[in-house]
């Protein structure tokens, strides 16, 4: 289904060494404040409190947040935990403080706010927990990076399975960029909108790329980046609908959602509009500079030998 078709060819290689000197300069400032400011990690990595708390009727947590902030509680979670009356509150962990007594002060803030809160479960997160969920987040990336790598090695052709990884992986870094620079939580909510965007972000270059491959194809006597601005140019009504449809979605979680998938939606929107750029803008001048061509994809015809007829059969 298309919204509308582009009649002539948008020129978007003309100008690709410009995209791509304005997305290195995003990864390195990204990489720059990852290795200065670090992530802002939530308790589920650093270890913490988790107090879940029972009610009669429905609380109002943007005063229990406001209350616990006011006594000494910086940083902490409050969300609603299966119904609006069940809340889950996740307290950071600090140094030479007992479970048994930050429970207690959390008791004692929510009885300040009222509402005859009662305290179902208290669990401790070590750092050893934290330290291990880091691990098994950041050997899921890798995996997911090879997976991507292999599948279009073997669908498409290695230059553009090098090209994608690239561009996904630029996509990822740029999201913890921008999370270590405004230092938003990074949760596991987040590290799960990361793993997400990587395979958006590949589907999108695969559209692109199965359209350049199938342009190479059937028009003969087109250049290279001519191939690559009618693959791009015939997917953009596409592309609208897709990450249009997506977005809203996301918005609606953004804006409604809630403090408990802020971040989560944050992360999926920062990666929707780069995973756009990147699978387009840089994805695809990766590809022409590797040397893609339509040889690669189009089998010469075998000559027949003299004497031979159509089907093969001798005169």
């Amino acid at each position: 289904m298309e919204f509308f078709r582009i009649k002539r060819d948008i020129p978007f290689m003309r100008h690709a060494l410009v995209f791509n000197i304005i997305s290195l300069i995003t990864f390195v400032l990204a990489v720059f404040f990852l290795a200065t400011k670090g992530l802002h990690l939530s308790i589920e990595f650093t270890g913490g409190t988790l107090v879940e708390v029972g009610y009669t009727q429905p609380p109002d947590l943007d005063q229990i947040r406001k209350r616990l902030e006011a006594d000494g509680f910086t940083d902490s979670q409050v969300i609603n935990f299966g119904s609006a009356r069940d809340v889950l509150i996740r307290v950071p962990l600090k140094a030479g403080e007992e479970t048994a007594k930050v429970s207690e002060r959390v008791h004692a803030s929510l009885q300040a706010v009222g509402g005859e809160p009662q305290i179902k479960r208290v669990e401790f997160v070590g750092p050893q927990v934290g330290k291990e969920l880091a691990e098994d987040g950041a050997m899921a990336l890798m995996l997911v990076v090879i997976g991507i790598v292999v599948y279009l090695a073997f669908r498409f052709e290695w230059r553009f399975a090098v090209s994608a990884i690239i561009a996904n992986l630029h996509d990822v870094v740029i999201i913890l960029g921008f999370f270590a620079f405004f230092q938003w939580e990074f949760s596991l909510p987040v590290l799960a909108a990361v793993l997400a965007v990587l395979g958006y972000s590949v589907n999108e270059s695969v559209v692109v790329f199965d359209r350049v491959r199938e342009t190479f194809k059937k028009q003969r006597g087109l250049t290279t980046p001519e191939v690559i601005n009618h693959a791009i140019t015939s997917t953009i009504s596409r592309t609208i609908i897709t990450h249009g449809s997506t977005q809203m979605m996301v918005t609606s979680m953004l804006i409604f959602g809630g403090p408990a998938l802020h971040y989560f939606a944050l992360a999926l929107t920062i990666g929707i509009l780069f995973g756009i750029y990147s699978s387009v803008l840089v994805a695809s001048p990766l590809v022409m500079w590797l040397g893609v061509t339509r040889e690669q994809f189009v089998k010469p015809k075998k000559e027949k030998p003299a004497g031979m007829t159509e089907d093969g059969a001798c005169v």
